[in-house]
């Protein structure tokens, strides 16, 4: 067809068209004859299109500057000719074509089919962090995507690569909620990933638990089966945990002779086979599984390399020499090949060629390797003193590695040997010097034709299958679905590469990336036609693509000045897509994480001091200066502050806690005993930001023993080494301060500790002294305080407006954060000891974000220590400073910190909220960005935010724009519900509220629900959904009930009556003030605030 010639399409072609996005993926397989004729409509839309593209450029080119253009194209066009090239794994085209629709369209965040079908590109060629945050992206703006089950695997999986293990154990569970109609992948092989993920994060009983549930499962097909008996064989084979060797030797080799049954054409089994029998000392066994393992197409650098080193130990030199040039050649980065074949020319005393391999295993190897590095730097300096080798001097026992790289290897070997490598899977080191070896698959053999009917008619009738049926449909599928992959991927000549994916990941690029589903997309009916269409300027219309709009409506212009009546009102004509319902505002997009602000700041401004404030009275502390003080700085140190107001904290001393209660719970966390400033790894060698913490429990009294033995003994060091005690705040040498005296003595003197945290004083019956003690507080830093926002929440949170504690041991750490939602907080020191702070300003939090991505950590989910030095050549100032006892430290709205005890000591604190914009905002940005992130916020905005407009009277104009932001978008949100529940026939009946009532949140997504809450009407114990997870369990609401916590009539008086107040200002007043109390001292409430 001529570029230039009219494109003639039937009705139904424009339908089929119409209805062709990224939501297709994993479905429609238009490689495959069944999908030719779809195919071939594709690749004329998208002809047609180029051309037309083309044309326009020519024309632009034509036109004078300023001149009326007569062709203008839909950014929306560029989106859906990267849909067409996705659906045809033109994955570069796709890429182009979204890159260019992001450029021109400024609402491209809106659209979640864009937003999919630019994660999967970016999955595909494993750019993780932009995939990441595109699929999370397209989840957020629609919480009920339909394929939001592969969007949350290819998280989890991106994660697990990462390390990120919280937040991969989030999406796992998510995906596994999701429908399995509307997922590409089995409820299996969702199993068979979490099962490797709790492998991968060191829960080996968990996993072999795991493993051993899927066996038993009578749907898991012949090629899902082969991989957990490999994953779980594996497994016993290098954890010593799961029982005695000889007991695991027999449990390994079981279960991979099983894997080898199941999948007799793989040779990926008889691979670890013959490493099991290698480490047993079965030679000829594990010859045997070796070569049937090269017969299967697995001949691959790690067999060959495993094969090196059988023959190294049964002293064949050249044989051995022979299997590892094979391994190197195949893959010319493997490292354990070439320190094999190192310490193989070594130990024939050819220094040189050893040091040559040695360097070829690349600085990875090394670096992780102490023993290598030693034999290296002494090569190093033998080889600098040595005599060149003379080429008539004595007979070498073995060829150079020059001449044996070129060399003919033995007739047996070469017909043995593969011609390419398969694709990579990275296993755990195993014994003996092959312990770098890894495990990897065949290409399996395609299905014939006939197997191709029979897939495709069990298809048809898969809801009236037999058990036998429904197994040979699965086998069929799974072999089709890994057939498919290695063509594609032998097509596109992947390779191995140095960051190899493990087995699970290597499965999910056959299930899923490559696209080798051949599932059937159901097709939504519509009853219209194709009304909107790609309008190429001023000429007749040519392609119908776009989907239909299923409201023609005008959609209705939303704003803060609306009464409730009108608000509601256009709601039930159109209350908008969900994606427009954030609560901060349809207009803003979601928020990001922002990267360093310039300019860059000098070296002094990079360790600024810490604001320090001396209170020497009582009138001091309740002035408002001191609250202005505070509230101006990202983090402040009020000093005299607790002498002044005469606190009591020996009521919080370890003693009166353990006299008071001593059987009352303690959270303990082991940990590193190190420098404050420091950070090691588990050797001791490298500097990290991981900061590792193992979890138990224990009690007060308990605790109270250890931290007084903790003391003792450090009193009685100081004694034998013929020094004095230290001060209570001193941090001795045995503390941890010899860090920086070399790996060798930081392994030596490493001592764990246990650090006790979240000690809960919320019971007023038991707590009632200290809780009381804690009023004498100005009101700013109450626990509870009408100008406190959190004690207008009306339930408790425990740790944010609940007083928690701290029993700590020197070195104790309380890792990086920003504290929930952004709120302030309050910390004091107890004593006897010192505790040393870190903090940096809210505005450069990106910046942190940005290295703890750099060093592989999640920056919600993550456990992490900062290097100072890191940050400050990054760009991001750092506060660092001493909380002596009697201290308290505000931390202001967003700022990140990190605490570590010098001493031994108690802390006490918890979270306010002052009644400003800034915090307001913050913590309502943070309550957006969770959601993007998939993190739970445990304040409830919306609700608080509904009862501080019921509570209190505003006069700063920007807060109340917030807020009334809010409780627009948050009415219209709970209207737009329950017409979609009215509209499907979903009963609501009134709920209300209790007194002291929890706020409710998603069991799915875990976010909050508010007003309209779906639960499933005969379920004992009722799970809150909210209407996007309750749509994708049933997209009709079948079984769901609508409960209303609260009457329409009352929500809409407390949004009319929510204005803004404009009093005179009197001095010093506070911008929000509590209604109906002065802005001077507002006074306290009772330590459990009232609920509404």
């Amino acid at each position: 067809m001529d570029e230039k010639e009219e494109l003639h399409l039937t009705s139904q072609e424009l339908q089929v068209l119409s209805e062709l996005d990224s939501r297709q993926f994993g479905f429609l397989k238009l490689h495959g004859s069944e999908h030719g004729r779809t195919r071939a409509l594709v690749l004329k839309a998208v002809k047609y299109l180029e051309g037309m593209l083309v044309q326009v450029k020519e024309e632009e080119r034509a036109c004078s500057p300023g001149a009326r253009r007569d062709i203008c194209i839909d950014p929306k066009t560029y989106c859906k000719l990267g849909h067409f090239h996705l659906l045809l794994e033109d994955y570069a085209k796709a890429m182009s074509a979204y890159q260019k629709f992001y450029a021109l369209e400024q609402d491209n965040w809106k659209d979640p089919l864009f937003l999919y079908g630019l994660g999967l590109c970016y999955y595909h060629y494993n750019a993780f962090d932009w995939a990441t945050k595109a699929l999370q992206m397209a989840l957020y703006v629609s919480p009920g995507f339909s394929r939001a089950a592969d969007a949350h695997l290819r998280l989890a999986l991106m994660f697990k690569a990462r390390r990120h293990w919280g937040a991969a154990a989030v999406h796992f569970r998510r995906a596994r909620l999701a429908p399995h109609q509307d997922a590409t992948f089995t409820r299996l092989e969702l199993s068979f990933h979490a099962a490797h993920l709790l492998e991968a994060r060191g829960l080996r009983k968990a996993a072999r638990d795991a493993y051993e549930r899927l066996l038993k499962e009578p749907q898991l097909s012949s090629m899902l089966k082969a991989d957990v008996c490999r994953q779980l064989g594996w497994l016993y084979h290098r954890c010593a945990t799961l029982g005695e060797p000889a007991g695991r030797a027999r449990a390994a080799v079981w279960c991979l002779q099983r894997a080898v049954v199941a999948e007799p054409e793989s040779g990926a089994g008889l691979y670890l086979l013959g490493r099991c029998f290698a480490a047993q000392g079965k030679v000829h066994d594990a010859f045997i599984a070796y070569r049937n393992s090269v017969e299967k197409s697995e001949g691959n650098a790690d067999t060959w390399c495993s094969i090196g080193v059988l023959y190294q130990q049964q002293n064949q030199p050249m044989d051995a020499l022979q299997a590892y040039i094979c391994a190197v050649q195949l893959d010319k980065g493997h490292s354990a090949a070439w320190t094999n074949l190192g310490s193989l020319y070594e130990s024939c005393s050819m220094a040189r060629d050893a040091f040559a391999c040695y360097n070829n295993g690349g600085a990875r190897a090394t670096l992780a390797n102490a023993p290598l590095r030693q034999r290296l730097a002494f090569l190093r300096a033998h080889l600098a003193h040595a005599p060149m080798p003379s080429v008539t001097g004595k007979r070498r026992p073995l060829p150079s590695i020059e001449e044996a790289w070129n060399l003919p290897i033995s007739a047996e070997m070469s017909s043995r040997a593969p011609k390419a490598a398969p694709p990579p899977y990275p296993g755990a080191g195993g014994a003996g010097s092959a312990g770098a070896a890894t495990i990897k698959r065949e290409e399996p053999t395609p299905l014939t034709q006939q197997q191709l009917q029979t897939l495709q008619y069990l298809q048809r009738n898969s809801h009236n299958l037999s058990p036998q049926q429904q197994a040979l449909m699965q086998q069929l599928l799974s072999q089709y679905r890994l057939s498919q992959a290695a063509r594609v991927a032998k097509s596109e000549g992947n390779t191995s590469g140095d960051s190899a994916e493990s087995l699970a990941e290597d499965l999910l690029k056959k299930f899923s990336d490559t696209q080798t589903d051949i599932k059937k997309e159901p097709i939504m009916k519509s009853p219209q036609k194709c009304s909107n269409e790609v309008v190429l300027g001023g000429r007749q219309p040519v392609v119908k693509l776009e989907p239909l709009k299923t409201d023609p409506l005008k959609p209705v212009a939303f704003h803060i000045g609306m009464t409730a009546k009108q608000i509601l009102d256009a709601c039930k004509e159109h209350a908008g897509p969900p994606s427009s319902w954030s609560v901060l505002g349809d207009a803003r997009g979601p928020p990001e994480p922002p990267g360093v602000p310039p300019p860059r700041l000098s070296a002094e401004q990079l360790a600024p001091s810490a604001p320090f404030v001396y209170v020497e009275s009582k009138r001091d502390a309740f002035s408002p200066q001191l609250q202005d003080f505070c509230l101006k700085h990202p983090i402040a140190v009020v000093r005299g502050l607790t002498a002044a107001l005469k606190l009591d904290l020996g009521l919080f001393s370890t003693k009166t806690l353990v006299e008071a209660w001593p059987d009352h719970a303690v959270e303990v966390r082991t940990q590193l005993m190190q420098s404050a400033d420091e950070n090691w790894d588990a050797s001791g060698r490298r500097r990290v930001w991981a900061c590792a913490s193992h979890r138990s429990h224990t009690t007060v009294r308990k605790y109270a023993q250890y931290q007084a033995g903790s003391f003792q003994e450090s009193l009685r060091e100081e004694r034998e080494r013929g020094a004095g005690p230290p001060p209570p705040g001193a941090l001795s040498d045995s503390d941890g301060r010899e860090s920086g005296s070399g790996p060798a003595k930081r392994r030596k003197s490493a001592r764990m500790l246990r650090f006790g945290t979240n000690v809960d004083l919320s019971d007023e019956r038991k707590w009632k002294p200290q809780l009381a003690e804690l009023q004498k507080l100005p009101a700013f830093a109450r626990v509870a305080s009408a100008a406190n926002m959190l004690s207008h929440v009306g339930h408790v949170i425990l740790g944010m407006n609940t007083v928690q504690l701290y029993m700590k041991v020197p070195g104790s750490r309380t890792p990086g954060h920003q504290e929930n939602n952004n709120f302030c907080s309050i910390n004091i020191n107890i004593g006897p000891g010192d505790c040393e702070w870190f903090g940096v300003p809210d505005a450069y939090w990106g910046g942190v974000r940005e290295l703890c991505d750099r060093h592989g950590l999640s920056y919600l989910h993550g456990s992490w220590w900062p290097d100072p030095e890191e940050l400050r050549a990054h760009g991001v100032p750092v506060y660092r400073f001493t909380q002596r006892p009697g201290d308290l430290v505000w931390v202001n709205a967003g700022c990140v910190h990190w605490v570590q005890a010098t001493g031994w000591c108690n802390n006490i604190a918890w979270n306010v909220g002052p009644l400003t914009a800034r915090q307001y905002s913050l913590a309502l940005e943070r309550y957006e960005w969770n959601k993007v992130q998939n993190f739970k916020s445990i304040v409830p905005m919306v609700h608080l935010t509904w009862n501080l407009a019921r509570n209190i009277r505003v006069s700063d104009p920007a807060l109340h724009r917030a807020m009334r932001t809010c409780l627009l978008q948050t009415l219209r949100a709970a209207a737009g519900t329950l017409a979609a529940v009215r509209a499907r026939g979903v009963p609501v009946r009134f709920h209300g509220r209790a007194r002291g009532e929890a706020s409710h949140y998603c069991g799915a997504c875990e976010r909050e629900v508010w007003h309209a809450l779906l639960v499933r009407e005969h379920e004992r114990r009722h799970v809150v959904h909210c209407l996007a997870c309750a749509r994708r369990a049933s997209p009709a609401l079948q079984g769901f009930l609508c409960l209303e916590e609260h009457h329409v009539e009352e929500l809409a008086q407390v949004l009319d009556a929510f204005a803004l107040h404009r009093p005179a200002p009197p001095p010093h007043a506070a911008h929000a003030v509590p209604a109906p109390h002065s802005a001077h001292a507002p006074p306290a409430l009772p330590a459990t605030p009232t609920p509404d």
